[in-house]
């Protein structure tokens, strides 16, 4: 299953966003124009359908309704979220619901609506009788509920397994400096990598050596003083990565994760999670902290992952340097515009100036508007 379109109403910046998904998607912008929030309304969704999540809770996490209504929302209230899925077989799926808030002196916003379609179909199409004797039913969506959600689980799963990432080098090199006395719930998804030497001990150890063997190859186009890159655990048993650079000394130099450049860190947990699954994997500005060379060779280490396991990658980046690979295509680029009534969204596919542009043997990054490339330049 992969993500073809996602539709936006008064979500955040967007008071209507309509998007084109590709399997390799790069969404650009100057700063405050909404990337995050973009791939903020999948994760809403995510958050939705997941294990211990609900709409209500999602709600929650992001601050109430109100922090999530678009500010140029005015007559119409309605926050509306819809996505198309496709799966190998061709069949389609679409998912869409809208919320408001209840009325004054009631808290819990409730459903407008929820819908769901295969192929032109309806499975189910809310509110229904019961919800409207009852529209505490309404503060929940089917999506959610394992009784309700039967004739479309394959999408309830699916929305679920979405995964993000923005990998924080000083959780990854000093964890214990920042965990609290819940070390790892698991109710909560590691985003920001405060957990992964956990999850690297909990991989099998053929999968786990299968894929530090491609990290270390990957890896030695970054650090060519690389020589040999292994997991270990120390004797109370705290799992650790470590490396082996070659030196003067015959044995060469041994180095673990606490000694490791922000960088290093950065390309393992970047690197870690484009092998870690199939499912449709977030990336929040993969550039920071890495040499621009090395940000050049991403939009091609993307393509070549994505033909081993099919994966959707979405990035928001600044980076110009990411942007000059001459293998995206405008297709893939989302470009992201603030306006006085909120952030209006354009696929660079859909620019008329920008084709010839690109027959003309310019790269994404020299299309762009000069304002933007101002931006990713600074």
């Amino acid at each position: 299953m992969k993500i073809v379109k996602l539709e936006l109403h008064n979500w955040k910046n967007f008071p209507v966003a309509e998007v084109d998904v590709a399997q390799r998607m790069f969404v650009i912008g100057p700063n405050a124009a909404g990337k995050s929030n973009l791939l903020d309304a999948l994760l809403f969704l995510r958050d939705i359908a997941r294990s211990g999540g609900g709409l209500q809770e999602a709600i929650r996490q992001r601050g109430g309704l109100t922090k999530i209504r678009s500010l140029a929302a005015r007559r119409y209230p309605l926050v509306e979220i819809k996505v198309t899925l496709q799966e190998d077989d061709q069949k389609t799926w679409v998912y869409e619901i809208g919320i408001r808030q209840q009325n004054a002196g009631r808290r819990l916003p409730l459903l407008s609506y929820e819908k769901v379609t295969c192929d032109g179909n309806c499975i189910v199409n809310r509110p229904e009788d019961s919800d409207k004797e009852d529209d505490e039913r309404l503060t929940q969506t089917y999506l959610e509920q394992i009784n309700a959600n039967q004739a479309f689980r394959d999408v309830a799963r699916f929305l679920a397994s979405i995964r993000y990432l923005h990998l924080v080098p000083q959780l990854v090199r000093n964890p214990a400096a920042y965990r609290g006395p819940e070390r790892n719930s698991g109710q909560r998804e590691d985003v920001h990598g405060l957990n992964f030497l956990d999850a690297l001990a909990r991989t099998t150890e053929k999968t786990r050596n299968a894929r530090l063997k491609k990290i270390e190859e990957a890896l030695r186009q970054a650090v060519p003083q690389l020589k040999e890159f292994t997991f270990t655990k120390d004797e109370s048993g705290v799992p650790h990565l470590q490396a082996i650079y070659e030196h003067w000394r015959a044995q060469g130099a041994k180095q673990q994760e606490d000694q490791f450049s922000d960088g290093t860190l950065r390309l393992l947990g970047l690197f870690w999670s484009l092998l870690d699954g199939d499912a449709p994997l977030l990336l929040e500005e993969p550039e920071i902290s890495l040499n621009t060379e090395i940000v050049k060779k991403l939009p091609a280490l993307f393509h070549k992952l994505q033909r081993r396991n099919k994966r959707q990658i979405f990035v928001t980046t600044h980076s110009r340097e990411m942007l000059e690979d001459k293998g995206i295509d405008p297709g893939e680029v989302i470009e992201l515009t603030p306006s006085a009534e909120g952030t209006k969204v354009q696929a660079l596919s859909a620019n008329s100036k920008v084709t010839p542009l690109l027959q003309a043997g310019m790269s994404i990054a020299d299309t762009i508007s000069p304002s933007l490339q101002l931006d990713l330049a600074l």
